[in-house]
């Protein structure tokens, strides 16, 4: 039986490109949730929101095939959705990444969310950044 999942995703960038980390939380139909955050190194803001939704693609295709992803990015809400031309040559390569990820799925639904409502995969991210620090110490 297949479960909807709801999958809240951020990059977070201090500078641009700056350290980032990305925050993710899943969850299920049910309410049970799975967060995951992970540095990722220096990136743009744009990357590092790519590179959540690439984590989170490939985590969720191994729980379920219909997944509805909620960003406060417009710009993977509107490239997700066909809204805008990519022309970023690096931003291409993470878009297509995407494209083959999404081929796992029988359906993937992009809606964008403000950002006050997207307070626990910021939190992640940010988390993410702020570990790594700590340990260069």
């Amino acid at each position: 039986m297949n479960q909807l999942l709801t999958i809240t995703i951020d990059g977070a960038c201090r500078g641009n490109p700056g350290l980032s980390g990305i925050g993710i939380v899943i969850t299920k139909d049910d309410g049970e949730s799975v967060e995951y955050k992970e540095y990722i190194g220096k990136k743009t803001n744009n990357q590092a929101e790519y590179a959540s939704l690439k984590k989170a693609l490939q985590i969720a295709s191994a729980i379920d095939v219909e997944v509805t992803i909620l960003s406060d990015s417009k710009l993977i809400a509107n490239r997700r959705n066909n809204y805008h031309k990519m022309r970023n040559k690096k931003l291409k390569i993470a878009f297509r990444e995407v494209s083959n990820l999404e081929n796992h799925f029988k359906r993937v639904i992009y809606k964008y969310i403000p950002r006050k409502k997207n307070i626990r995969a910021d939190l992640l991210a940010n988390q993410a950044i702020d570990e790594y620090l700590k340990y260069q110490k």
